[in-house]
């Protein structure tokens, strides 16, 4: 095939390696096109350490322009994939709809927030997908408290003090543990306040990190736990209002701050696509590659790819396998090209890293179980090492923030409305840790005959 058109949709970490791999390995012999809402990486693991004033946001978003050289990059939004005619359709960053074809398709979307059908959830909680999120939750929580300081009702400043997370997997873990340091930073600041920060961490399981080796939960609760963060687990919300929650076991707080990090669904992209999907993931082989349409693959969060150390099960919706898989597929598109023969998926997890902020850390690299410094040495060298771009500023601001307090300045650069979560929801059944899901409900959003997609693949906002 003479410079076969090749498109990769998203750029997470799935999408980035893959078009990385391909454009060193067919060296201006392939057209490989990018197409992504944002023009940067961004490097999800860190930004809890953005919501807490540790790192700036630009830190963890990786240019695509510098780091993918001979990748054509288009900015927008896929709404639609004509499998038959061989096109998607995407809207741009000003609202214009175009068409791109195609010889190869790699769909890599990634993930949405994971939502339930929670009364109130939708309207007054925030998550930590994005960096308009960790922007927005770095401003907000720094205006409660500040706010908190200039109360003079008990009970307002109470309220204004208490911050809600819900989720006790790896965000909501890290989000909670950095969140008191942040917040007893700030509270330091304000001699008027005399109430110190309280953070919650709700989940329905048995435990903190319930998917992770026991031995790092408990590294991870004890760390919790000597900070005074309020773990409850087997709990979560009842129902969310506007100055407080109610939970699971009856009781109700007072809080103007409910954080949402119950997890992630794949992206609603793979619902239009009619294609055979297991909760939501599209289903893909071995070679990571869309039975009976072998111009098409798919891997990372979106893509259930089957786990052949594992038989019979998927790999997880982690950066760890994302990374990987794109590699492979890139490796898999270039041998259904020609180039060299295709190989099947196959890794094993190499230990998981859990941030806890300060001089604290739960690892297990190769099964290695840290906790301490030596934990923290790990993971912050294996995000040095994961990032493709930044390093030495991320470096940079790890070091002055050993040394020097963290700036507790709000810059109002995003609105609320920026951080919502989707509104759209409904309830589907979760084999995992929590009793109830969602998925957004999206219309198909097949092209039409002129080409053009009938409409975009994420429901309006209510006005």
């Amino acid at each position: 095939m003479a410079r076969p058109r090749i498109v990769i949709v998203g750029a997470g970490f799935a999408g980035f390696h893959a078009a990385r791999s391909l454009a060193r390995s067919s060296r201006g012999h392939a057209d490989i096109t990018l197409v992504n809402p944002a023009d940067y990486l961004l490097y999800v693991p860190l930004l809890p350490e953005v919501m807490a004033g540790l790192l700036e946001p630009r830190r963890i978003a990786v240019s695509l322009a510098a780091t993918l050289r001979h990748v054509r990059q288009v900015p927008g939004m896929v709404t639609a994939v004509d499998l038959a005619r061989r096109r998607l359709a995407y809207t741009g960053p000003e609202g214009a709809r175009n068409v791109l074809d195609y010889d190869r398709l790699l769909l890599t979307p990634g993930s949405v927030n994971r939502l339930l059908p929670i009364p109130g959830v939708n309207m007054y909680a925030h998550g930590l997908r994005g960096m308009a999120e960790a922007m927005f939750l770095r401003d907000h929580i720094t205006l409660q408290v500040e706010l908190a300081a200039q109360a003079t009702d008990p009970e307002e400043r109470r309220a204004r003090c208490t911050f809600v997370v819900v989720g006790a997997g790896y965000t909501g873990t890290e989000v909670a543990a950095h969140g008191q340091l942040f917040t007893d930073a700030l509270a330091r600041s304000l001699p008027r306040l005399r109430e110190r920060p309280r953070w919650l961490l709700l989940d329905t399981a048995e435990r903190v990190l319930p998917e992770l080796d026991p031995r790092l939960s408990r590294t991870a609760a004890r760390v919790l736990a000597r900070r005074g963060v309020d773990v409850r687990m087997r709990t979560s919300v009842r129902q969310a209002e506007a100055e407080g929650v109610q939970l699971t076991d009856d009781s109700y707080v007072p809080t103007r701050s409910l954080i949402w990090c119950v997890g992630v669904r794949p992206d609603p992209l793979v619902d239009g696509l009619g294609l055979p999907s297991v909760d939501g993931r599209l289903i893909v082989d071995e070679y990571l590659a869309v039975p009976g349409h072998p111009e098409v693959f798919s891997c990372g969060d979106a893509a259930a790819v089957p786990d052949l150390t594992r038989p019979g099960q998927h790999t997880p919706m982690t950066a760890q396998h994302a990374v990987r898989q794109g590699r492979v597929a890139a490796h898999n598109i270039a041998a259904s090209c020609g180039v060299g023969t295709r190989k099947p998926y196959r890794h094993h997890d190499l230990g998981f890293l859990v941030d806890l902020g300060g001089l604290d850390a739960a690892a297990n690299p190769f099964g290695v179980p840290l906790s301490g410094l030596p934990a923290m040495a790990v993971t912050r060298g294996y995000h040095l090492l994961s990032l493709p771009g930044n390093r030495a500023r991320v470096a940079a601001d790890w070091l002055l923030d050993a040394i020097l307090p963290t700036p507790s300045v709000r810059l109002g650069l995003v609105p609320p409305q920026a951080a919502e979560l989707d509104l759209a929801c409904e309830p589907v059944p979760d084999p995992g840790r929590h009793a109830l899901s969602a998925s957004p409900q999206v219309p198909a959003g097949f092209i039409p005959a002129d080409g053009l997609p009938a409409d975009d693949r994420r429901p309006p906002r209510p006005a």
